[in-house]
């Protein structure tokens, strides 16, 4: 680990696995506060990080480089009971003081206005880190303001709760603006409306397993950690409110009985979702879990994800020489970001220091860490609400999520092969792989090729998931969508079922009412040339050709990567079935001998399995899987 910053020694005695301890997490906080820091404008109103604007502008990147490490030394020096040994607050205050000022004015200082959200809206995210700020440190910094300022930064912040959020979990950026208004005595009408509105959105996106969707659609990804649970109980635990706490407490003790499975061996999240640029920030539901008593872990497990988590990326390049968060996933990676990306983007990675309040003396500092749930026996795991099957394996540490239920279409869009989104559309993803970008070969995704043009999953509709011991399941359907040429080939329609045990994933699809002289494509695991996994792909029935082709834009994990691809001509309804593998293994067992017999008949499918002799039994109309004896 090269780090432009200084840590601390390693604990290898009561941090076996990582070494790191509380004071790694302070030092880190630290070290990246000090590098931001040099980029601030000279009355400390906006940080200017360097680099490409956001689609927001500079002034938003500017606001967004104060607010979001303001988080983070909210957190630092919160967690610290007020002692602040690098004088961040002060910088904090002054900035305050200039950005309110004048708000919405062209100078060198002033803050953006906060407006709707399809009016460079970025500011209203930016509001819930500053009134999160504040509310962390109001002795310290609020309580010794001049009333002057406080009541500028209270119509500053008022902005949020008159203008129209986003149809998501920006929801939850005016309910941290009213909370914090509520804790200084400024609660009124439009603090209560806020508030009120937020735990409404927040019933209806509740859809179980302790899994929100991001908004009315069926977005499930990190966000459900690093938002729809982090605000809700972050408010309830600085509220002292037992009552909410208590609600959403339960929920974020079933989330994470789930999430937690969802990161390697190495420590590394899940690469699913958009935002993956926030990084650690992946392991701040576990944080607030181990500190308010709401999880299924032991604290030392806890410290185990988050610490893993943090360390994975540090080591890895994620903090550059000169000290900042870089746009991306170990270093620099274009494809992992959105357009609504900036300079400042990356340091939501600051609600990973939400742990930071947990004391020095608290079980998630003093137990000795324990191994993640991804380092213990194979796991199989189905999740039916965000339709997820989530399987791990203990021999390489590699964590797999089959996705048969997340997308990224709201209700009312319709579905577009231009909006395309890799993060969400392939059928699996890992903490060791990530999906190739647009342009590239596909991974993990099953094509109809129609008059030459690959099609797309976009709306996915899930079948269900479930399973046993030592198996999982889950499926779903999708209209295959094309970017040019014809968009949607009426009647044609893909149904899908993966299984899983072991490092096996069965891939099994029935498409409907391919057109003649189109031809179908399934691609397996994206891996570079030089790296230590291993993707495999091997036809059981329907295809005709297995080839290996290339993605040269390669992925988060690699700047070049290749991955197999099975191939046959179809027409009118046909089912396709295949084994998969990704593994850590050098040289893994072929593919081919794992299934001793395959037997399909119309939408009846049976794969026998050569090393325990049992059977997996796939029902297209209706849908039944099962798996047992022969």
């Amino acid at each position: 680990m090269t780090l432009p910053f200084a840590l601390p020694p390693e604990d290898r005695e009561t941090s076996p696995y990582t070494g790191f301890t509380r004071a790694h997490w302070e030092a880190t906080a630290d070290g990246l506060l000090d590098a931001a820091w040099r980029w601030a404008t000279p009355g400390r109103a906006l940080l200017d990080l360097p680099g490409r604007p956001s689609a927001s502008g500079v002034r938003s990147d500017g606001l967004e480089g104060y607010a979001r490490t303001f988080l983070a030394a909210g957190f630092r020096v919160a967690g610290a009971e007020g002692k602040d040994p690098y004088g961040w607050l002060d910088r904090y205050a002054d900035g305050l003081a200039a950005g309110t000022r004048t708000p919405g004015r062209e100078d060198a200082e002033s803050w953006p206005l906060i407006l709707d959200h399809h009016v460079r809206g970025q500011p209203m995210v930016e509001s819930a880190s500053v009134a999160t700020g504040l509310r962390l440190t109001r002795p310290w910094l609020w309580d010794r303001l001049d009333a002057g300022v406080q009541d500028r930064a209270e119509q500053w912040l008022r902005g949020a709760l008159r203008h129209t959020p986003s149809p998501n979990n920006w929801y939850l950026f005016p309910h941290a603006v009213a909370g914090f208004l509520e804790s200084v005595g400024r609660a009124d009408a439009e603090t209560a409306r806020a508030t009120d509105r937020a735990y409404e959105l927040m019933e209806g996106w509740y859809r179980g397993d302790g899994w929100y969707a991001d908004g009315d659609g069926r977005a499930f990804d990190h966000y459900n950690g690093w938002a729809l649970h982090l605000y809700p109980m972050l408010h309830a635990l600085l509220a002292g409110d037992p009552g909410l706490s208590a609600h959403y407490g339960g929920r974020l003790r079933e989330h994470l009985g789930g999430l937690s499975l969802l990161f390697g061996s190495d420590g590394a999240p899940v690469h699913f979702g958009r935002s993956l640029t926030y990084r650690f920030a992946a392991g701040s539901a576990v944080a607030l879990g181990a500190l308010t008593g709401h999880t299924p872990l032991t604290p030392g497990a806890s410290r185990r994800l988050i610490s893993g988590s943090l360390r994975y990326f540090l080591d890895r390049g994620a903090v550059g020489g000169d000290g900042l968060l870089s746009l991306g996933w170990h270093g620099p990676h274009g494809a992992t970001l959105q357009r609504y990306s900036g300079p400042a983007s990356p340091y939501w990675a600051a609600k990973g220091f939400v742990c930071l309040l947990a004391p020095a003396g608290h079980p998630l500092w003093t137990a000795t860490e324990e191994p993640a749930p991804s380092e213990g026996p194979d796991r199989v795991l189905a999740l039916p609400a965000p339709g997820f099957l989530v399987q791990s394996t203990r021999a390489d540490g590699i964590v797999r999520l089959h996705n048969h239920g997340s997308d990224h279409v709201r209700p009312h869009e319709g579905e577009s092969a231009a909006q395309d989104d890799p993060l969400y559309g392939r059928q699996a993803y890992s903490t060791a792989t990530g999906p190739t970008a647009r342009g590239n070969q596909a991974d993990n995704h099953l094509a109809v090729v129609v008059a030459g043009e690959r099609s797309h999953r976009r709306r996915i509709r899930p079948l269900g998931a479930g399973g046993g011991d030592g198996w999982g399941w889950a499926a779903s359907w999708h209209l295959p969508v094309f970017a040019s040429g014809t968009p949607m080939v009426p009647g044609m329609r893909v149904e899908s079922v993966t299984v899983v045990r072991g490092r096996y994933e069965l891939r099994a699809h029935r498409a409907l009412g391919v057109p003649a002289g189109s031809r179908v494509e399934q691609t397996g695991w994206a891996t570079g040339r030089d790296d230590a996994l291993t993707s495999a792909l091997h036809g059981l029935h329907g295809w005709e050709t297995h080839e290996e082709v290339r993605a040269p834009q390669g992925t988060a994990y690699t700047n070049w990567a290749v991955l197999p691809r099975l191939a046959a001509d179809a027409r009118g309804d046909v089912v396709l079935l295949s084994l998969a593998s990704l593994t850590g293994q050098s040289a893994p067992d072929p593919l081919g001998p794992a299934v001793s017999g395959v037997r399909v008949d119309g939408g009846r499918i049976e794969v026998d399995w050569a090393d325990d002799g049992s059977t997996t039994r796939i029902g297209f109309e209706p849908l039944t899987v099962a798996h047992g004896d022969r």
